[in-house]
């Protein structure tokens, strides 16, 4: 089960709605490009249609996510406890290296100063419901890493 923010279901609700609206022109495109003839060797028609299955993936994976996500509701949340939305500074107890980072329910798009991990993720898994001043493993792609808590800065 994933677990997103009201903010990361609000947009997920946004790109559906713009996903459904795409359902009109795509099938118009359709319609126009099998005018022309030939449906063997019209391009027109073929990236029409391959337009119109991507879009509906996409329309069923975000109807599924949507579905079976979990909105996090962080009223009741200890201020020391990390989750969904924290900005998380942590510390490589290998290195001693700090750095800033974001859980969310799923990347965004948008640049910051900090790195995103999605709830999901190895590392979001050890974050999740941890403490300032803890230390958590997290077994990464290059292998297992401990991070100390150090702040929850947002």
């Amino acid at each position: 089960m994933e677990i997103i923010s009201p903010a990361d279901r609000v947009k997920m609700e946004q790109q559906l709605k713009e996903l459904f609206a795409q359902r009109p022109i795509i099938a118009t495109r359709i319609a126009e490009a099998r005018a022309n003839g030939d449906l063997k060797e019209n391009a027109d028609y073929h990236a029409a249609r391959e337009e119109q299955g991507l879009n509906e993936a996409k329309i069923r994976e975000l109807e599924l996510r949507l579905k079976t996500a979990q909105v996090a509701a962080d009223s009741v949340l200890p201020k020391d406890m990390v989750f969904l939305g924290a900005v998380v500074k942590l510390k490589d107890t290998a290195t001693g290296k700090t750095q800033l980072y974001k859980l969310v329910g799923n990347m965004s798009d948008e640049d910051a100063d900090w790195i995103e991990v999605t709830s999901s993720s190895p590392l979001g898994v050890a974050l999740m419901k941890s403490r300032v001043g803890e230390t958590v493993r997290a077994n990464l792609p290059r292998g297992e890493k401990h991070f100390e808590i150090v702040a929850i800065v947002e």
